[in-house]
């Protein structure tokens, strides 16, 4: 049901990738003004596995931004293989489907303009609460202020520094690099591929096109002089990666690439501010469920600001404390998860074994999919 926005709340959202703006077409479609800055130009591209969960279906459509306007692939089932080459796989649970960044940024960003969201491009260098709402530092527009502000700046953030937040204080050994690539693949298919050192997904997107987005430690990477040199030395050793790679073209001029990637356990409120998306929390690639949880994460953090805006909840700390527990009831025990299936699939003394187990009782590999994702979202 509609709750009759308080009209003079400003909501400021720092960031406009996906969290960002389905947070902000949340607030939007239940009738609050929403500012939302973003630094880069739409559309562009984003280093990420652009699998999505069928979970988020739903949620998508109420709305109004249903991702199937946008003809994604269908992706039902899914590829496992260990460093040798040897594949274990079945059909996912709730199914997903392939869609790039670039598209679906934009298409989101592009319903934000539909309903008179406020863009600011611009970056945000620093955010000071006073006790009564917050001021934020921008470079181009001087001083802006808002009752609420939600972060959802990313992975990695100069503003993560200025906030002090605990997570960016220590190295990260993990690098993420992903481009689009022509060929011809199972287009129903979502594929992992594990070597040493990290993990590859390779998976269909709209237009005929290939994603392929891979995490590597530096451990991994360091004794190779680039990208193309640690493709050839390292992921080629696996001969399921080495068929991918052999098989396509590459599209862009050069891949993407991102450092510091953490997936340790971070603030999801600081100085007041909420965080959504990868800002609050990553989950390991290989659970192929990040894009989902961002998207979940931002319905719950609509949700539960409408209601303090609007008076259901008693004052801002009640707010956080709600927030705090709801994102751990929905998010904890998947990224812990993660974290531990990242620790035995890199391995592959730990993988082997396990790995035999699930090919004579293939029925449990669902299972442990169904433990890194969630029920589909919708609204009431």
């Amino acid at each position: 049901m509609t709750t009759k926005p308080n009209q003079s709340a400003t909501v400021l959202i720092i960031g406009g990738g996906l969290a960002g703006l389905t947070c902000a077409l949340h607030l939007l479609k239940e009738g609050f003004e929403v500012t939302l800055i973003e630094k880069n130009e739409y559309p562009l591209h984003k280093v990420c596995g652009e699998y999505l969960s069928n979970e988020v279906l739903p949620y998508l459509q109420w709305l109004d931004a249903d991702p199937q306007e946008l003809l994604p692939v269908n992706i039902n089932r899914l590829a496992v293989s260990s460093l040798s080459g040897q594949i274990v796989g079945c059909a996912l649970p709730m199914g997903g489907f392939g869609l790039s960044r670039f598209a679906l940024d934009n298409f989101l960003y592009e319903k934000t303009l539909l309903r008179d969201c406020k863009l600011i491009k611009d970056r945000v260098t620093a955010v000071v609460f006073n006790g009564d709402g917050f001021e934020l530092a921008t470079n181009k527009f001087g001083t802006l202020k808002a009752d609420l502000v939600i972060g959802a700046f990313g992975k990695r953030s100069a503003l993560d520094q200025k906030l002090s937040r605990n997570f960016i204080q220590k190295k990260s050994p993990w690098l993420a690099v992903k481009a689009h690539y022509n060929g011809v693949i199972p287009s129903d298919l979502v594929q992992l591929h594990n070597f040493a050192g990290g993990y590859c997904g390779v998976s269909a997107i709209e237009n005929k096109q290939i994603n392929i987005c891979y995490l590597a430690d530096y451990e991994s990477f360091k004794a190779c002089r680039n990208l193309d040199d640690f493709q050839k030395k390292v992921l080629y050793k696996n001969p399921q990666l080495r068929k991918v790679f052999e098989e396509t073209e590459m599209i862009f001029d050069q891949p993407l690439s991102i450092s510091q990637i953490s997936f340790a356990k971070k603030e999801l409120v600081c100085d007041h501010v909420l965080m959504i998306g990868d800002t609050a929390g990553l989950i390991h690639p290989l659970c192929g469920n990040g894009m989902a949880m961002a998207i979940h994460s931002a319905k719950i953090c609509a949700e539960l600001s409408i209601k303090y805006l609007n008076g259901q909840l008693i004052s801002r700390k009640s707010l956080e404390q709600l927030y705090t527990t709801t994102w751990n009831a929905n998010f904890k025990n998947r990224l812990l998860m993660g974290r531990f299936l990242s620790g035995i699939i890199r391995k592959e003394k730990l993988f082997k074994p396990i790995q035999s187990l699930l090919v004579h009782f293939p029925s449990a590999l669902p299972l442990i999919v169904k433990m890194t994702h969630g029920k589909p979202i919708v609204c009431a």
